[in-house]
């Protein structure tokens, strides 16, 4: 069975937020919602704030999409069942049931759920399911990324790029001790 998921380089991303921005182009995301947000190692979406002491500096950065976790808390907590988790393991919205409450915002240790102000509704990432239900083998943040720096695909396929790198790489997770069961896999090319 599919199961669908994320592996993202913190060697490659080179912090400059295309993701962030062509995932707003192809979803029409309104201002101030970011459906994948770059952060910092402060967890701040800021720019250039190196670390160290000239000339030994380094600059790191966690792109955070929504999680696509085996048990979303989100899920759990929407009183009105407009977020469901899909037997692919892509975490939905249906944003015709979501009356704006915002109990997933809360629930989400992750802040990768986001208010849509416009909307009046909650948004997300969605993995590109529009594009994945279409055939279409990347999502948009995939595809922009000037360093390769994100991976999607399915971790059940044992030929899928996704479960090589899990499989060949020392990978950690968000908040893993939160017990989500989240499916973004950062990894180091350089550190192994």
């Amino acid at each position: 069975m599919t199961k669908y998921g994320f592996a993202i380089n913190l060697h490659r991303c080179i912090g400059c937020r295309t993701c962030t921005i062509s995932c707003k182009m192809e979803n029409l995301s309104p201002e101030g919602v970011q459906r994948i947000r770059v952060l910092n190692p402060e967890d701040e979406v800021i720019y250039d704030r190196p670390k160290g002491t000239y000339p030994k500096l380094t600059m790191t950065w966690t792109p955070v999409p929504c999680q696509h976790c085996e048990t979303p808390p989100c899920v759990i907590v929407c009183p009105v069942a407009a977020t469901e988790k899909r037997p692919d393991g892509i975490v939905t919205i249906d944003k015709e049931k979501c009356t704006g409450c915002r109990s997933c915002v809360t629930a989400c240790p992750y802040g990768a759920r986001q208010f849509d102000p416009e909307a009046l509704k909650a948004d997300k990432c969605t993995l590109c399911l529009h594009r994945l239900d279409a055939g279409l083998e990347k999502t948009v943040c995939q595809m922009s990324c000037p360093g390769r720096a994100i991976v999607v695909g399915d971790s059940e396929d044992d030929t899928s790029e996704l479960a090589r790198i899990i499989r060949e790489n020392k990978t950690s997770l968000l908040f893993e001790e939160e017990g989500t069961g989240p499916q973004v896999y950062y990894w180091d090319s350089v550190k192994g």
